[in-house]
């Protein structure tokens, strides 16, 4: 938002659609038709993998760069909340619907989480709420001015006010009716999931503790 000096690095599954409506209460012109259409909101601020030069050209001085963190476990566990549950984004996919994918479309979390790289291989939506949080946020969050976790929204809308000059409310947007936990999953499938967010773990551990 160049307007208001304000670089943004959006996380899927991690306050994303919350943080882009703060934004969108900013730029006044823009939020009464981004108020209920939650598609063209992702549309006006696009999540986007990090790359060093696009953030060194993006953030300048006098800017408010920032992003936003989620522990690891609940953001995977929302991703078959939202997207498989909720969403039915499985029932969308080309590849599982023609046959390409044996997968089943309405898998249980067991079944979906145990074959994670083949849904993500047959849904782009899957794959890209998915994907390690890094590729969002680059490897060293340092090159932010502050880094918020998703339970810190509220101070992060405060330091938008005093940055823009405009009160900025906070307002959840696209949670998750229902949670799903460790203990949800059998143990064959919690060895797995603990594997596949290892290097969330680590880019995250001054943020977020391993919960296995």
């Amino acid at each position: 938002m160049p307007e208001h000096r304000i670089a943004y690095m959006a996380v899927p599954k991690a306050g994303s659609s919350s943080v882009k409506s703060m934004l969108a209460r900013i730029d006044h012109e823009r939020w009464p038709a981004l108020e209920t259409d939650l598609r063209a909101l992702h549309q006006v601020y696009p999540t986007k993998r990090f790359r060093p030069h696009r953030w060194r050209d993006t953030h300048r001085p006098g800017w408010f760069g920032f992003t936003v963190l989620r522990d690891p476990l609940a953001r995977l566990m929302s991703v078959y909340t939202d997207r498989v549950i909720q969403k039915g984004d499985l029932r969308d996919s080309h590849r599982i619907q023609s046959g390409q994918s044996d997968l089943p479309a309405d898998p249980d979390p067991d079944h979906f989480f145990a074959n994670l790289p083949g849904y993500m291989a047959a849904s782009s939506s899957i794959k890209h709420h998915a994907l390690p949080t890094v590729l969002f946020t680059g490897p060293d969050l340092s090159v932010y001015d502050a880094v918020f976790r998703t339970e810190e929204i509220s101070e992060l809308a405060r330091h938008l006010s005093r940055h823009t000059g405009h009160s900025v409310a906070v307002g959840q947007r696209n949670a998750s009716a229902w949670r799903l936990g460790l203990d949800d999953l059998s143990a064959a499938t919690r060895d797995v999931v603990r594997d596949y967010l290892a290097p969330d773990y680590d880019l995250l551990a001054d943020h977020y503790p391993r919960p296995f």
